[in-house]
């Protein structure tokens, strides 16, 4: 019989299943019986978990079944349960395995599937990412309208077809904009990483209709409509991707980026949790 490292390594092993099993554990840990909402924190938007609302309880990811450390400076590694001045309880994900790290997609995903499984009918996704349009400015938040998927790769296991139309949702869009009328929209262009794009590719996810570049969300957008849960997803343009910014990009830059805009965007992203 083999010796799995992590339970969802092992291919027999059921995804929804474990991810069940670290819902009770948040429930265990927390004291907190369910979850309305659930938001994955990426690059530049940690602070956001300080403005949402009173926090329950702080548990470090590692504890829960199926979670693992973050390998990436800008995720804090743990998960939170706040609830809001209108008393709706959220789950703060800062734990997000990036598809890069090569542990495969039911990985990716199972922070989704385990905020589903809390009874989280709302997810909302937020990364830093690349802009491609010459008129966004580091440090500016856009919402995600749809997303090109070119990981080669998904979620969905077997002969499961879901439905990806709207995937955004246009509902929560238009409520984002009730708190920031300038919030500007664009489609999320998911590569594999870790190395940037090239210009050419920066290019091509240009002509297929891509304005936004990075490396995760949309795998776990896929995994969030599959769980029957309504999504907003949100960038930070922390940079120009390349070719469209005339230096080389590198990662000390993102999180520069990150750090400047995180006040704005974290009070921006709290105000809009509120409304939901």
């Amino acid at each position: 019989m083999a010796d799995w490292n992590h339970p969802l390594d092992d291919p027999s092993a059921d995804p929804f299943a474990i991810a069940a099993e670290a819902a009770s554990d948040i429930h265990r840990l927390t004291g907190v019986e369910r979850h309305d909402i659930a938001v994955t924190l990426g690059s530049g938007w940690g602070k956001a978990a300080e403005l949402i609302g009173e926090t329950v309880a702080t548990i470090p990811a590692t504890e829960v079944t199926g979670f693992s450390k973050p390998a990436l400076e800008g995720h804090v590694g743990t998960l939170r349960s706040i609830v809001t001045p209108g008393g709706k309880n959220v789950l703060v994900i800062g734990a997000r395995t990036h598809y890069y790290e090569g542990h495969g997609v039911r990985r990716v995903v199972h922070s989704v599937r385990t905020a589903a499984a809390t009874g989280a009918a709302t997810m909302v996704l937020t990364n830093g990412a690349g802009g491609i349009r010459e008129t966004w400015k580091p440090g500016q938040p856009v919402l995600i309208s749809d997303h090109l998927n070119l990981t080669a790769d998904s979620p969905l296991e077997g002969a499961t077809f879901i439905d990806l139309t709207d995937l955004y949702s246009a509902r929560l869009r238009d409520l984002a904009r009730t708190i920031d009328p300038s919030l500007d929209e664009g489609v999320y262009t998911q590569f594999r990483g870790p190395h940037y794009e090239t210009p050419a590719e920066v290019q091509m996810a240009k002509a297929i209709g891509g304005h936004i570049v990075g490396m995760s969300t949309a795998l776990e957008a896929i995994a969030a409509r599959q769980a029957g849960m309504e999504i907003l997803g949100f960038s930070l343009i922390t940079n120009l991707a390349a070719g469209i910014q005339k230096t080389p990009l590198s990662h000390a830059e993102v999180i520069e980026a990150g750090r400047e805009a995180e006040p704005v965007i974290s009070d921006l992203l709290a105000r809009v949790i509120g409304a939901l």
